[in-house]
């Protein structure tokens, strides 16, 4: 989750995800999206294990870890997980790991370009198309992604 854009980046499906598993999908989304200053995450094992620790710290990428049983503190996420979950995985009932993936993923989709979103003006994060801005308006510049969680 970008928290300054919303945009939910990715959301991996799997019986089981782990360091590893972490590893690969940050090196996806640091080359797409470009390095974070820092990222924030719970204290997951598969995200506070080492060669993740290590590797962040080669790029110079600061983490800050959520305290245990403080949700708060990372409420971007837990909001999404909260509307992820309301609005599809207690809707759906998968059958396959693959179904679940492929719903999911449109699921990650629509809340990015679709989903109206109150803290930013009822609009998506990442709609598909940009709205021009009308002559002698200065539109506001593209943000990368600063912040993961």
């Amino acid at each position: 989750m970008d928290e300054f854009t919303r945009e939910c980046l990715a959301i991996d499906v799997g019986r089981k995800l782990n360091s590893e598993d972490v590893l690969e999908r940050l090196a996806d989304l640091f080359i797409r999206r470009g390095t974070p200053t820092y990222l924030r995450s719970d204290n997951g094992a598969e995200f506070t294990a080492k060669a993740v620790r290590e590797w962040l710290s080669q790029l110079g990428v600061k983490t800050l870890y959520i305290e245990p049983g403080s949700p708060w503190e990372n409420g971007y996420v837990e909001s999404f997980n909260g509307k992820l979950r309301d609005e599809l995985l207690d809707r759906e009932i998968f059958y396959t790991l693959h179904e679940a993936q492929v719903l999911i993923e449109r699921g990650r989709q629509h809340y990015n370009r679709f989903r109206p979103h109150s803290a930013l003006g009822y609009r998506p994060p990442a709609p598909e198309a940009i709205e021009i801005a009308p002559p002698g308006i200065s539109s506001l510049p593209l943000a990368g992604a600063q912040a993961l969680t």
